[in-house]
């Protein structure tokens, strides 16, 4: 029994073979066109060369149920029999995304998980501070009073009070040989020489003439110079340092227009254009400084060409403007004008390339009375609590003078310097800006005329009132509230007192 089957199997199994790798016949039209089942290897033919193949289904001849759906056969490609010949029409589906694994998860440590605080806002940074820097601009509390924006370039806080110190620095620092040095006026130049010949450990000797106050020499010593008197005046001492510098090798300084002296101090408009660069002109005393005044229009012009540089010197002493009307440096100036306020001037300082310089660069030049620059100098000292001198105050007194009424709206700058003012020049101020009232009067030999004169006084209401007696006349000195009061008692005094005289006028 077993062995009937086998034979039974093996028999049934060679037939199934043979029929599976049959040749096929070519398909007829009348059969049925499988698209899916056109290739060899998957159809399954008559194993019988020559014989035809019918499909059966449950024991009846007819067509072959296809395997995939027909509406499934789009995704395979389709097949065409024509004639024998094979076509293939290939589909490909479009824009399919690319899948992409995922990386695996990271392991992270458990202190990974900890929040960490953040760090907490700083209170003030820097970068405030620079936009603040950039921002605020400290304009002089003088720009309410006259309509413009005032601001000072006071140079007065240089270590001896003068802006000569930026020349004098340049011109030491450029010397190839330094064995010494010799000054022998007594100015702000020699002053400033003395101080950084010594900071730069060079020899400096101060050749001074017996006129010079003690105070000034003590100065010299202080800072760091030799002081040797010679002569009575300033000529004598100038010719015995001349010779000593001839003998020992020393270099001889004054105040010229040396292109490293003028350098420094041209570094001025340098520093106002860096510091306020929208600004719109500049004013420069001119007297006895006429190198800073050039300088620092060569520096503002090459900046910005557009800015005005105004120059301003005494009316008692114009060189500037005479020699600009001259077409050349004066050297025979015939003025005289009040050492008291201005110092020594002499034409001298006005040399042929700082007259060049001056000429091509300076937009206007102005002239400013005496007067005008001691009340200048006190609104100095009360407004901006900075003492100064006349020649420092002389741009102010230009525009208190009404010279200056194109600057009105505009932003411009104010150089000054500062030195110890006497005491004198403060009270003639007060008197020219009615605020003190000094006069002298001459009484009668009764005694009662004093006190008249001091009811007089009381029924005014002055702040004060102070009075000197002689033999033939009395001076007093009141303090006037304002200039309305002022005056008042000036009307009062003279319908009382006809011979009476006012001073410091």
């Amino acid at each position: 029994m077993n062995f009937a089957a086998q034979l039974f199997y093996s028999s049934y199994l060679s037939e199934r073979l043979e029929r599976l790798f049959a040749p096929r016949p070519a398909i007829k039209d009348s059969e049925e066109n499988d698209p899916f089942w056109a290739r060899e290897e998957l159809r399954l033919g008559p194993s019988l060369p020559g014989g035809s193949y019918k499909p059966v289904c449950n024991g009846a001849v007819g067509r072959r149920p296809t395997l995939i759906e027909p509406e499934r056969l789009k995704d395979f490609g389709e097949e065409e029999l024509l004639n024998g010949d094979a076509k293939y029409h290939q589909t490909s589906v479009a824009g399919t995304p690319e899948i992409k694994l995922m990386d695996p998860p990271k392991t992270r440590r458990v202190s990974e998980f900890r929040i960490i605080p953040k760090p907490p806002a700083q209170f003030l940074r820097f970068e405030d501070i620079s936009a603040a820097a950039f921002t605020i601009q400290s304009y002089s509390r003088l720009s309410k009073q006259y309509g413009m924006e005032i601001f000072l370039k006071k140079e007065h806080l240089h270590y001896t009070g003068s802006v000569k110190e930026r020349g004098v620095l340049y011109l030491l620092t450029s010397l190839t040989q330094r064995k010494g040095v010799i000054v022998a006026t007594d100015c702000n130049f020699s002053m400033a020489v003395a101080h950084h010949a010594a900071e730069l450990k060079i020899p400096v000797f101060a050749i001074m003439p017996s006129s010079c106050s003690s105070p000034r020499l003590r100065t010299y010593r202080d800072y760091g110079a030799m002081v040797i008197s010679y002569g009575g005046t300033s000529h004598d001492s100038q010719n015995h340092a001349r010779h000593l510098a001839k003998e020992n090798g020393y270099l001889y300084l004054e105040e010229d227009e040396s292109a490293a002296y003028l350098a420094g101090l041209g570094t001025v408009g340098m520093e106002i254009f860096d510091q306020i660069p929208k600004v719109d002109a500049v004013v420069i005393p001119a007297a006895g400084q006429y190198g800073l005044l050039a300088s620092t229009a060569t520096a503002l012009k090459y900046l910005n060409s557009q800015i005005l540089v105004i120059g301003v010197e005494p009316e008692s002493f114009p060189l500037l403007l005479q020699s600009l009307k001259a077409d050349s440096p004066i050297k025979n100036l015939h003025s005289n004008p009040n050492k008291k306020l201005y110092g020594d001037f002499n034409e001298r300082s006005l040399g042929a390339n700082t007259f060049c310089q001056s000429k091509k660069l300076i937009n206007k030049v102005i002239p400013v009375s005496e007067e005008d620059s001691l009340v200048a100098m006190l609104r100095f000292q009360e407004v901006e609590h900075s003492t100064v001198d006349t020649v420092g105050a002389m741009g102010l007194a230009a525009i208190l003078a009404g010279q200056l009424p194109e600057l009105r709206g505009k932003k411009w700058v104010r150089y000054f310097n500062a030195v110890v003012v006497q005491q004198q020049c403060v009270d003639r101020a007060l008197v020219l800006d009615d605020r003190v009232s000094k006069f002298s009067v001459q009484l009668g030999e009764w005694p009662g005329d004093m006190a008249k004169l001091l009811d007089v006084l009381s029924r005014e209401d002055l702040k004060s009132c102070e009075y000197f007696c002689s033999c033939d006349k009395s001076i007093c000195r009141s303090n006037c509230q304002d200039k309305t009061q002022s005056t008042q008692l000036r009307k009062t005094l003279n319908e009382r007192y006809p011979s009476i005289c006012w001073l410091d006028r």
